[in-house]
């Protein structure tokens, strides 16, 4: 598998969004090397001593040698609704130990109950709560309700993520669920194995949403039957959308990892590194569906550096987690033991040997 291939697999994993930027770049740089001179074009010109070589450029993100931790957000957002805040529907990680030879992706619960530092940005004083909370608290504008900051809103949830996991977040995307339909339908739609009978909350068959009745979505509705599928652009979505199933928001995270490493795989078998006009339509269509946060970094450092990374070595992890309660009430979620210690074997850069000592945290694909 080259080199540029894997480029645009690997961004799929970090941020399935930020790849078609990336890829762009990427393309354009390997496909589009700068002119050499023609001979005898222009008149040498004389020198008192011995031409002296011309240093090499490094390539991008030359000087990234790891670890690495990279923040995916999906984004519950209602962009026609003036000032609705947007909420982290889903939090994924990628950690990349020191070499850059094999990554781990694993996802956080929205309603995981953790502190929330105090943001000054938004006026925020700090708090105990969900960590879906952390990116509507960040993301208020003191002096304008009606233009929530989505930039904002990230920093806040990616310091709380890096204070709860001990992480330092290199980078980020934030994805509204209309990027992430644009994407798998500018792709002609995505193949995966649905592990599960999935009955959709939201869509009917025919994709348009169902009716609701107060609180209540009423009406026939769209369901995912087990077995190797193929999803559109809105179907992909709904499905890793559903919490309420066997699992409940385990299960989801699950399935979301599931389709993002679907996305890869189609992302690689279509070639789009050998096509840039047809990376560039996939850009377009994608429009201000996502934010990318570098931390002074450009997309294209991140994708070089770890394009070299072996298929193989991309584990998918599911931490699994038990209800939060205070006399009776529900509060959220809390990471088992197993869980924890986990992201401690990330910071101490044994996650291998733990993996081995606890294999079903491995998802299946």
């Amino acid at each position: 598998m080259t080199r540029r291939r894997w480029v645009l697999g690997l961004a799929a994993l970090v941020a399935v969004l930020v790849v078609a930027a990336g890829a762009v770049v990427v393309t354009r740089l390997v496909s589009h090397p700068a002119p050499a001179p023609v001979a005898g074009s222009a008149t040498p010109t004389p020198s008192a001593g011995p031409p002296t070589p011309a240093s090499p450029t490094p390539p991008p993100g030359a000087d990234l040698k790891g670890p690495l931790n990279l923040l995916l957000i999906g984004v519950d957002t209602r962009v026609s609704v003036p000032g609705w805040e947007p909420h982290a529907d889903s939090v994924l990680v990628l950690h990349v130990p020191a070499g850059l030879d094999r990554a781990y992706l694993f996802s956080l619960p929205r309603d995981l109950v953790v502190d929330i530092p105090k943001y000054a940005k938004s006026g925020y004083p700090g708090g105990r709560t969900k960590l879906t909370h952390a990116m509507s608290y960040g993301s208020r504008v003191p002096g304008d309700k009606l233009h929530p900051s989505t930039a904002q809103g990230y920093e806040l949830l990616r310091n709380t993520v890096s204070r709860y996991t001990g992480l330092r977040i290199d980078a980020g995307a934030v994805i509204t669920f209309t990027g992430f339909d644009k994407l798998v339908t500018a792709l002609g739609g995505v193949d995966l194995y649905v592990d599960q009978r999935v009955a959709s909350i939201h869509r009917r068959p025919d994709g348009h949403y169902r009716d609701r009745v107060g609180s209540t979505y009423v009406g026939p509705q769209m369901v995912y039957q087990k077995g190797n599928r193929h999803l559109n652009g809105w179907q992909a979505l709904d499905y890793a959308r559903q919490r309420y199933t066997a699992g409940g928001d385990y299960t989801r995270q699950r399935h979301q990892q599931q389709l993002i490493r679907a996305l890869a795989r189609k992302i690689l078998d279509q070639e789009l590194a050998r096509d840039p006009d047809r990376v560039q339509q996939v850009v377009d269509r994608l429009g201000q569906t996502l934010v990318y946060i570098g931390g002074g970094r450009r997309l294209i450092d991140f994708a070089y550096a770890l394009g070299g990374l072996p298929g193989d070595r991309f584990v998918l992890v599911g931490l699994p987690g038990d209800a939060v309660g205070s006399g009776g009430s529900y509060r959220g979620e809390q990471l088992e033991p197993v869980g924890r210690q986990f992201l401690a074997a990330l910071r101490g850069g044994t996650a291998d040997a733990f993996l081995k000592a606890h294999p079903t945290l491995r998802v299946k694909t």
